[in-house]
Parts: C-alpha cells; sequence; structure tokens
C-alpha cells in the first residue's frame, strides 16, 4: 500500500460520522443504505456522500442486489492499513529526520 493510499484511508476514518458508519458496516457485515440511515439519523444524501468516500478509499465495496445497494467491509484493506501503519512506525528515523 503507498503512502496516498494510507492518507486516503486515513482521512476517511477521521471524520466521525465516516467511521460510526464504517463501524456500524462492520459489525453487520452488510447494511443497505436506508439501515445506515436509520441508524445514524442522517438524511440519506448526507449516507451516500460518506458511502462514497468510504468506497472511494477502498475501505467498503458496494453491490446492488435488486433494488438496493449493500455496503460491506473490504477486510482485505483493514488488513493492508494496518500493516502499512506498523510498517511506518517501524521505521528507523533518518538523519534528516534527527535534526
Amino acid at each position: 500500500m503507498d503512502r496516498k493510499q494510507i492518507e486516503r484511508i486515513s482521512k476517511a476514518l477521521a471524520d466521525q460520522t465516516r467511521l460510526q458508519v464504517f463501524e456500524a458496516i462492520a459489525a453487520r457485515s452488510d447494511m443497505t443504505c436506508g439501515d445506515i440511515v436509520n441508524l445514524q439519523g442522517v438524511t440519506p444524501a448526507t449516507i451516500s456522500h460518506h458511502l462514497k468516500i468510504l468506497s472511494d478509499a477502498g475501505l467498503i465495496e458496494c453491490v446492488k442486489q435488486g433494488q438496493f445497494v449493500h455496503s460491506r467491509v473490504v477486510k482485505s484493506a483493514i488488513a493492508a492499513y494496518t500493516s502499512a501503519l506498523t510498517r511506518l512506525a517501524s521505521r528507523k528515523k533518518t538523519s534528516a529526520a534527527k535534526s
């Protein structure tokens, strides 16, 4: 995972509402926009906006089934993100960073 993707995921999860939406989807493993609206108490347009950001970051996938779009967490993206953060945290400081 490159640095740009790490930043995109970090920014996506930095918003309180998006983090709550992500947590809700992860807890249920599959949710529609309507399910999320009912849980979060915000408008469908707001939820759609947050789902797009989470999807663009690669954290969720949205799959149309009939008339509904189901959102699911992409577990491999979370694993790659945590692994990338671990690598960043484990890097030795360069001499330029010490100055």
